[in-house]
């Protein structure tokens, strides 16, 4: 009985990473007379640490960077941060960033057929806001009964903190609900919470190894925009919430 899905955003709703949180942070450190840059291989790199504050304070360490003796390192994180969360609200609101194919057809699926929505991230909350409400319209933050987002589990992903937390909300065993994710860490989350995972690769997570998800794709598809790695294994255009439910009935 699958009564939920919930969904990772960066990467899995839309294509944040590369074009949205890379651009962010690099103005910020412009912002702030840094000579930081992250240039896509680098951040792709990155990307193996969950959580900005986190990935910057990694960047310094791993880098030998001049600020790495600072004393109030943590605090300039911080505040690099926050501009950097303002600089990706702004992209978002230019509308630089849309969703992935299929993923507003698939939600809106989801709602028609009863099935419960929410969010498992570690990005910010503001973020979540500002790609739903300018991709979907600020009614799409009702669609979602929980939004597992940021600091508010200690441990980010790939531990299994903040899927914990969004299951315990909604009051449902792992067994009813489907993850959708797209990288390494957000699969080890999700796997360590005992989710069935679907998982959308891009340009940075293509070459991991999702070994145990149900399903892994380029992408959701449209009936225009099919998803390749679907049609070449189910001969279906897209991914469809029949076609979940159906395959999680198969493999739980």
């Amino acid at each position: 009985m699958i009564k939920a899905f919930i969904f990772d955003v960066d990467g899995t709703l839309a294509d944040t990473e590369r074009d949205g949180h890379r651009v962010a942070f690099n103005q910020a450190f412009e912002q702030a007379g840094l000579d930081w840059f992250w240039d896509e291989d680098t951040y792709g790199e990155l990307l193996s640490v969950t959580g900005g504050k986190e990935r910057m304070k990694y960047y310094v360490d791993s880098h030998n960077k001049p600020e790495k003796g600072n004393p109030d390192l943590l605090e300039m994180i911080i505040g690099l941060h926050a501009k950097k969360t303002e600089n990706y609200v702004a992209l978002l609101n230019n509308n630089a960033i849309p969703l992935r194919p299929g993923v507003k057809r698939l939600l809106e699926s989801a709602r028609d057929a009863k099935i419960r929505l929410a969010i498992a991230t570690t990005t910010t909350p503001q973020n979540v806001t500002a790609l739903l409400e300018n991709a979907l319209g600020k009614e799409s933050l009702d669609w979602f009964e929980v939004i597992g987002a940021g600091d508010i589990v200690p441990d980010k992903k790939p531990a299994p903190d903040i899927y914990d937390y969004v299951l315990k909300e909604m009051d449902l065993p792992a067994s009813h609900c489907i993850a959708f994710e797209d990288s390494i860490n957000g699969y080890k989350s999700s796997s360590a919470a005992n989710l069935t995972t679907v998982i959308t690769y891009n340009g940075y997570t293509e070459q991991d190894d999702f070994s145990g998800a149900m399903l892994v794709l380029d992408q959701y598809g449209e009936p225009d925009d099919p998803s390749v790695v679907l049609e070449k294994t189910t001969g279906e255009a897209y991914l469809t919430v029949e076609s979940i439910i159906k395959l999680s009935h198969e493999v739980l």
